[in-house]
C-alpha cells in the first residue's frame, strides 16, 4: 500500500508526436526513452512532474507554495527536501498503427492491460486480462487477435489476420466500461470499431515499425545545400497513442508549535501560519488534481516543433 493521502491515475491521448530524449542515441538516429527489458517506449516520471510543477509554478498565487509541495532545489544555499506528490512513468496503453483495411487500428496486448489494472485493481478487468491471455499464447488455436472488429479480414502494417483467426469481444465485456475513462480525442477515439488485442509479442514489434521517425538536415546558408554531419533522425511516439501515469499525493503534513519556548503571541502567530499553509496545501492539491492535470499540456522535447500535445483526464483511484 502506497503511503499516500490520495492516488491518481492520468490518462494522456497525444494530439501530435511525442518526443522524450533518450538514454544514448544510435548514429545519427535521436531515440527516445526506452524501457531497459521491454523496449517500449515510456514518458519518464520526470518530465511528468517537471511539467506539474512548471505549470503550477507559472500561476502567481501558487509560485512560492509550489516549492514547498514539490520540494525544495538546491538553489542560494537551501538543502533540497522532499516533495509532498509523487509521479511514475507513464507506459503504453493503445497503440495506433496503419490499417490497409480500417486506416488505422489501436493494438494493446495482456501485458498493456495487466499493468494498467494494477492501479484500477478492476477483478472482472483482470478475469478478462487473463483469459485474453491464455487465448493468445494457446499454441493449439489458430487465434492471432481478439477484437469488436468480426466478419471481415483485418490488416496491419501489410501483417493480415484472416476473420476465422480473430475471437470476438462482446459488447458487454468489463474492458468497455474501464475504457469509457479514457480521454476520446475529440470523438476520434472509437474502441467498438477499432481496437485489436494481440499477444505481447505482436505488440511489441508493431510498436517498433510503428514509431514516426523523421529526417532532418541543417542548410548552408550560402549555398543552400546541406551542412557537413547535419543529417540526422528524430524518433517520437506517434499522435493518437494513449498512455497512462499513476502519481499520488501523500499524507498532508503535521505541523507542531513547542509551546514551552514562546509566549501567546507567538503562539497565536504561529497557529495562523499554520492555518495559512494547511489552506495553501488544500487548493495546490485541488489544482493538480482537479486542473493542471485534467487539460491540454505539452511534454517532452521539441516544443517548438508542436510536439507533446496532449489532453489529460484524471481520475481518483483511491
Amino acid at each position: 500500500m502506497i503511503n499516500s493521502d490520495t492516488n491518481y491515475l492520468t490518462y494522456m491521448y497525444l494530439l501530435s508526436p511525442l518526443h522524450t530524449g533518450g538514454s544514448s542515441d544510435e548514429g545519427n538516429l535521436m531515440g527516445i526513452a526506452r524501457e531497459v527489458h521491454t523496449e517500449l517506449p515510456y514518458i519518464p516520471a520526470s518530465s511528468l512532474r517537471g511539467r506539474t510543477r512548471s505549470e503550477l509554478e507559472s500561476q502567481d498565487e501558487y509560485k512560492e507554495v509550489a516549492g514547498r509541495f514539490f520540494g525544495q532545489k538546491i538553489k542560494d544555499g537551501q538543502q533540497p527536501t522532499e516533495g509532498e506528490v509523487w509521479f511514475s512513468d507513464a507506459s503504453l496503453l493503445l497503440f495506433p498503427i496503419a490499417s490497409y483495411s480500417h486506416q488505422f487500428l489501436w493494438i494493446t496486448c495482456p501485458l498493456w492491460l495487466s499493468r494498467w489494472n494494477r492501479w484500477l485493481n478492476n477483478e472482472d478487468l483482470n478475469t478478462l486480462i487473463e483469459e485474453w491471455r491464455s487465448i493468445l499464447t494457446n499454441n493449439q488455436n489458430s487465434t492471432k487477435a481478439i477484437s469488436p472488429i468480426v466478419g471481415q479480414e483485418v490488416y496491419l502494417q501489410g501483417a493480415k489476420i484472416s476473420a476465422a483467426e480473430i475471437v470476438p469481444i462482446p459488447n458487454d465485456a468489463s474492458c468497455w466500461r474501464a475504457f469509457s475513462d479514457l480521454p476520446n480525442g475529440n470523438g476520434i477515439l472509437n474502441l467498438m470499431q477499432r481496437l485489436i488485442v494481440l499477444s505481447d509479442l505482436d505488440c511489441s514489434t508493431l510498436v517498433e515499425m510503428g514509431l514516426q521517425r523523421e529526417v532532418r538536415i541543417a542548410i548552408e546558408e550560402t549555398t543552400k545545400t546541406a551542412k557537413t554531419g547535419s543529417f540526422r533522425s528524430e524518433e517520437t511516439i506517434p499522435s493518437e497513442t494513449v498512455l497512462f501515469f499513476p502519481w499520488g499525493i501523500k499524507l498532508a503534513k503535521k505541523y507542531l508549535i513547542d509551546t514551552s519556548k514562546i509566549d501567546e503571541a507567538a503562539r497565536k502567530k504561529a497557529e495562523e501560519d499554520i492555518a495559512k499553509k494547511v489552506e495553501e496545501d488544500k487548493l495546490i492539491r485541488k489544482e493538480i488534481s482537479k486542473n493542471i492535470l485534467n487539460r491540454r499540456l505539452q511534454f517532452g522535447g521539441l516544443e517548438g516543433l508542436g510536439r507533446g500535445f496532449a489532453d489529460c483526464k484524471t481520475i481518483s483511484n483511491n
